[in-house]
């Protein structure tokens, strides 16, 4: 053995792999209409979406969904969402998590095999190549020949539609912060503003690379979620599995073992590693990048009815299933488990929280501060004066006049700066700032520090907002 030829066996593995492109053949069945009509639902839900309309009176947005950062406001029909009540999204963004590990717990991954964008967006763009190019044979033979004027047009084709879907969606995206028809409009027209057309832009190229050219890649290396996620799984959890103490040893139809045995029902095909949008060979056993969308089932099952074998030798079912199966014992789903049930109670709980609290919430909100520096302004008369800001913020579209006292100091006198009583008006959907000044008596104040409760309250709803302060005086 030469130097060379040892340097060789000893030089490691490179860490990275050259991408294969994946082409996906056409396939017919129950999971593909199942994906057929989520991508249309989805697809129509959020293009068509920001068209709708929703009267919530003059001056305001009539958009149903939308979110104006401008104005500071996010509606949702009649839900009117206000920047400090944030915590709404955040319980939203709860609902979503845990959602995702119940149906994970329960589904496996159908979160990722028929319902996430990227999925969504990768099976229309593959929709657009497969009818432009054709199917699998016929896209991996045009990918090898040389460049023509035929390939150059059918590549241009396909990228052409790509960019359009991806500037609709993009623009959809837009329209979800921006007036719909007067987005469109003044995106047609060249009036709209230079962050619309740059985050369109954005949107657009995402979606083009996304769904266009990194495809199964996003799902493979860039999503966190095929890393954690079989920390949801359990043996209940129904996953795409192969049967392999069926289907073992594959082998063509008639053929035999070198004993003289018959083989397994897996004919050997190919087909189901075919299909599959990210690659995955399922007889392999449970993989990182396996989406769960159940191609590889319809697959098998037309060749299994073709040959005259029992279909489901790949099958959507629990490892504890397929487990007793292989043994002769019954199988059984159980979908109420106590990881499920966990999962169902706190998002029950965090939906009955926001509901009652929507319900529930004031339209009044109030916060108080009182001035640092000074602390107190000793009168003329031996009296002290606390000087505090209030801002009221009236959250309904009409005008409000809101009256104001405060309790726990005797003989405390009240006096807001511009008005003549302690009465102030604030205009509908809108902030009122005030000065309040509060005077007591020196021998009224037993300490340097005396705690008081300013309560405010709408003179036609009679709703309160009460806020405990301090009033200081000179120490005793």
């Amino acid at each position: 053995m030469t130097v060379q030829d040892a340097q060789k066996e000893v030089r490691p593995k490179s860490l990275y792999a050259e991408h294969e492109k994946i082409y996906p053949q056409r396939v017919f069945g129950r999971f593909r209409l199942i994906k057929w009509v989520a991508l249309g639902v989805l697809l129509g839900l959020y293009y068509v979406m920001p068209w709708l309309r929703w009267d919530r009176g003059q001056g305001v947005p009539d958009q149903a969904l939308l979110i104006d950062l401008p104005g500071r406001r996010a509606y949702f029909f009649w839900i009117e969402i206000w920047p400090q009540e944030v915590y709404y999204l955040a319980g939203l963004l709860m609902l979503g998590a845990f959602g995702l590990f119940l149906a994970t717990a329960l589904l496996g991954r159908v979160w990722c095999g028929f319902t996430c964008p990227q999925t969504v967006w990768t099976d229309l763009f593959l929709f657009v190549e497969r009818w432009i190019e054709g199917d699998r044979n016929k896209r991996m033979k045009l990918d090898k020949e040389p460049m023509s004027l035929r390939k150059a047009w059918l590549k241009i084709a396909k990228h052409a539609i790509w960019l359009l879907i991806a500037l609709l969606t993009g623009g959809a995206w837009a329209m979800y912060f921006s007036d719909a028809p007067t987005l469109v409009r003044e995106f047609v027209t060249g009036q709209a503003t230079a962050t619309q057309y740059g985050f369109i832009a954005l949107f657009t190229g995402t979606t083009y690379l996304l769904a266009g050219w990194a495809r199964e890649q996003v799902c493979i290396y860039m999503c966190p979620w095929p890393r954690f996620q079989s920390a949801m799984f359990d043996e209940r959890t129904m996953l795409v599995t192969y049967e392999e103490w069926r289907g073992e040893p594959r082998g063509k139809v008639k053929a035999l073992t070198s004993d003289g045995q018959k083989l397994g029902d897996c004919v050997d095909c190919g087909l189901c590693h075919h299909v599959c949008p990210t690659g995955v060979d399922i007889r392999l056993g449970q993989q990182l990048a396996c989406i769960g969308c159940g191609l590889c089932i319809d697959a098998c099952n037309g060749i299994m009815a073709k040959v005259g074998r029992p279909a489901e030798l790949i099958t959507y079912d629990s490892l504890y299933n397929q487990a007793q199966r292989a043994t002769g014992l019954p199988a059984k789903h159980r979908f109420i488990r106590p990881r499920t049930m966990l999962y169902a109670v706190i998002i029950a709980i965090i939906a009955t929280v926001m509901v009652v609290t929507l319900s529930l919430r004031s339209r009044l909100d109030v916060s108080l501060q009182a001035d640092r520096s000074p602390l107190f302004v000793r009168l003329s008369n031996g009296d002290i004066q606390n000087g505090y800001t209030i801002k009221i913020l009236n959250m309904i579209r009409l005008p409000a006049e809101y009256s104001i006292t405060v309790s726990g100091v005797d003989n405390l006198r009240i006096k807001v700066i511009g008005d003549d009583d302690t009465t102030v008006s604030v205009p509908g959907d809108s902030v009122g700032t005030f000065r309040l000044l509060l005077q007591a008596p020196a021998k009224a104040l037993k300490d340097d520090s005396t705690s008081i409760k300013v309560m405010i309250e709408d003179q036609t709803t009679h709703g309160t907002s009460s806020h405990d302060a301090v009033f200081r005086g000179p120490a005793k």
